[in-house]
C-alpha cells in the first residue's frame, strides 16, 4: 500500500492553472513536515515546496506562482500551481516526514502525478 496518494496532475496550457493534493492512505507515524518534490526525465528529482508547522518553503523558481497549505484531514497537502511555464512539467512527488531538528528520522513517499505544461 502506498502510504500517500496524490491527485490533480495534468496537462494545460503554459500561464495556466492545476491544484494538486496529497492524502495519508493509513498507518503513518508522526510526521511533522510535508513537501512536493518535482522530477523531470533527466533530471535529479528537486524540492518544490515544504510546510512545517505552518511555515512554508519554496524553491525559486516557484516563489510567486506556487503555493502549499496543509488540509484539513490529517496528514493531507495540496499544492496550488499559477502561471504554470513548460519547465514545470514533471512528475510531483508528495512527502510526509519526520524531523527532529535538521536531522530526518523517516520519511514517506506518495507515487507520483504528471503534470505537463505545454507552451
Amino acid at each position: 500500500q502506498v502510504p500517500l496518494v496524490e491527485s490533480g496532475g495534468g496537462s494545460v496550457q503554459s500561464g495556466g492553472s492545476l491544484r494538486l493534493s496529497c492524502a495519508d492512505s493509513g498507518g503513518l507515524f508522526t510526521i511533522n513536515t510535508m513537501a512536493w518534490y518535482r522530477q523531470a526525465p533527466g533530471k535529479r528529482r528537486e524540492l518544490v515546496a515544504s510546510i512545517t508547522n505552518g511555515r512554508t518553503n519554496y524553491a525559486d523558481s516557484v516563489k510567486g506562482r506556487f503555493t502549499i497549505s496543509t488540509g484539513n484531514a490529517r496528514n493531507t497537502v495540496h499544492l496550488q500551481m499559477d502561471f504554470l511555464k513548460p519547465e514545470d512539467s514533471a512528475i510531483y512527488y508528495c512527502q510526509a516526514a519526520c524531523y527532529n531538528g535538521e536531522s530526518m528520522q523517516y520519511d514517506y513517499w506518495g507515487q507520483g502525478t504528471q503534470v505537463t505544461v505545454s507552451s
